[in-house]
């Protein structure tokens, strides 16, 4: 009703079980007037259970696949069409943009494990917060990682694989840092898990800088 014939495709998207419904819309154009009558809907959609859609002009997610190569990409491999055509099917991401918003995404990740961890006076609970609060982006990182390799990573078992025997990481840090990233009630420790987790990103971010495509 908002769009009529601007409307071009809308696709869901997201590992359902962890993170709930998502979807993009993609639209002709997009105005000030479209976001008011867009915002109208936002309470009932959260009501629903479902996040607030993304909207974006089409032209506009072509030209900042660069930008986003992380985020976008995602989208693009998790999809199921809802409406229209799919619009993904001649669209490709630069493998060397994936690498370098990989690399970007785990310095900051990095970072901010160090500088939570200071600020956070090594309280248990604040602990417990960032770790769990982290490993999601970790899983992620190594996800892309795995699909940039070649390998299989829709799974934790097919992500834990990758990091031991391609980038010599740690198996059971990693293991333990995805089991927390997907359930909140895992069996362990966050607290004794956060100096191999801070480790494991040192090396994960090593990984990174010195890969490059066969």
């Amino acid at each position: 009703r908002i769009f009529g014939a601007r409307l071009e495709s809308v696709v869901a998207y997201g590992h359902q079980a962890e993170e709930g419904t998502h979807s993009l819309a993609l639209v002709g154009s997009l105005t000030m007037d479209d976001l008011q009558a867009l915002a109208q809907f936002a309470p009932r959609w959260h009501r629903a259970g479902a996040a607030t859609p993304l909207v974006l002009p089409r032209d506009e997610f072509a030209r900042s696949l660069d930008a986003f190569p992380i985020e976008y990409g995602e989208i693009i491999d998790t999809h199921e069409v809802l409406v229209g055509p799919d619009p993904f099917l001649d669209i490709r991401i630069n493998v060397e943009d994936v690498r370098r918003a990989v690399e970007m995404q785990a310095a900051s990740l990095l970072l901010h494990l160090r500088e939570n961890y200071v600020e956070s006076g090594g309280r248990p609970a604040a602990l417990t917060a960032l770790v769990r609060d982290s490993a999601p982006g970790f899983a992620l990182l190594l996800r892309r990682m795995a699909q940039l390799d070649g390998r299989p990573a829709a799974t934790s078992a097919e992500l834990s694989q990758w990091a031991a025997t391609r980038a010599l990481l740690d198996p059971r840090v990693v293991g333990d840092v995805l089991a927390i990233g997907s359930d909140a009630s895992a069996p362990v420790d966050p607290v004794r898990l956060f100096p191999g987790f801070l480790d494991t990103m040192s090396a994960l971010l090593r990984v990174i800088d010195r890969w490059s495509a066969s």
